[in-house]
Formats: structure tokens, C-alpha cells, sequence
């Protein structure tokens, strides 16, 4: 009985986790979630003419405050609630100058909808969450599993990141 529990749990954990998936990165090559395995990272669909465009100084903030103990934010740039700039470049370019941003950044990229980035329609069907404007943030753990989702509204160095980033990398 108790073997049969832990396979149950095995293959339940296995299921809540996120796949490998892979985005293209706004540097050139890719970003794989599997080469974050064992850090907690917080991805965020951003966009640079938004109201809320001002939290990537909060998300760099974040990573620089955390990056050491393993934290990767994982900036996805898209163009869904048309707001984004017209190219990657354009993008690269007034992140690094107007916010000095070095964290992990994709290409502009769906995150919503049928043509959906592979890991936002998962974290939709698996965690029914799907980013209803920019700068919704999606919390997972070192094994990928999502921890918390925020919506727009909540400020990247706010408790309500905070707390559970910190207890995430207490306990890896």
C-alpha cells in the first residue's frame, strides 16, 4: 500500500510539473526551463507600452536581490494585448536602456489564445491560468510545479512575491 501511494504521488507530482520547454531568447539560442531545474523561477509575460511597463525596474530589482540564491525571472515579451513593441530588437534595446535589464528575456511571443506559447497553454490547462494583460507572473518551484500565479497588479518586490520566493529558496 504504501509503494502504491508513493507511485500515485510520483506520477501526480510528475503530471503538476512543467515540461522542458524551451523559448526562443531575445539574445539568440534558447531558453530551456529544464536548465533552471532545482531554482524557483517567476515568469512574466511583459510588454513594452504598458501601463504597467514600469515593473520591469521591480523585476530586476527582484532578480538582483535573489539571483545569487537561485532565482530566475524569465521575461516573455508579447505582443497579445497589443502593446509591445514591433521587433525583438526594439524590445532588447529599451529594456537594457531604459530599465538595464539582464535577466532571462524571450522573443515576442503568444501567451494566449490557440496560438499560445506551448508553456502558457499548458499552465492553462493545468493550472487554469492564463495572463489576462501584460505583466502577469506565474510562480514555479524548482521541480516546475506552479506555486502562485499574480495578476498585473502586483508589484515584482511586494510581500506578496516576496515571502513566497524566499520561502521557496529556504527550502532549496
Amino acid at each position: 500500500m504504501k509503494q502504491l501511494l508513493a507511485i500515485i504521488l510520483a506520477v501526480f507530482t510528475t503530471a503538476a510539473a512543467a515540461e522542458d520547454f524551451v523559448f526562443d531568447s531575445i539574445d539568440g539560442g534558447q531558453i530551456r526551463l529544464s536548465d533552471y531545474a532545482g531554482k524557483p523561477v517567476l515568469v512574466v509575460n511583459t510588454a513594452s507600452m504598458c501601463g504597467f511597463t514600469p515593473q520591469y525596474e521591480g523585476l530586476q530589482a527582484l532578480y538582483d536581490r535573489y539571483r545569487d540564491a537561485g532565482l530566475v525571472v524569465l521575461a516573455v515579451p508579447s505582443n497579445d494585448f497589443n502593446q509591445e513593441l514591433a521587433s525583438d530588437d526594439e524590445v532588447k534595446e529599451f529594456c537594457e536602456i531604459t530599465f538595464g535589464i539582464d535577466m532571462p528575456m524571450t522573443t515576442i511571443t503568444p501567451v494566449r489564445g490557440s496560438g499560445a506559447h506551448p508553456f502558457y497553454a499548458w499552465l492553462k490547462e493545468t493550472a487554469t491560468f492564463e495572463p489576462s494583460w501584460n505583466f502577469n507572473k506565474v510562480l514555479l518551484d524548482g521541480e516546475g510545479r506552479v506555486v502562485e500565479t499574480f495578476g498585473a497588479t502586483a508589484r515584482p518586490m511586494s510581500g506578496r512575491i516576496t515571502e513566497p520566493v524566499e520561502a521557496l529558496l529556504a527550502g532549496s
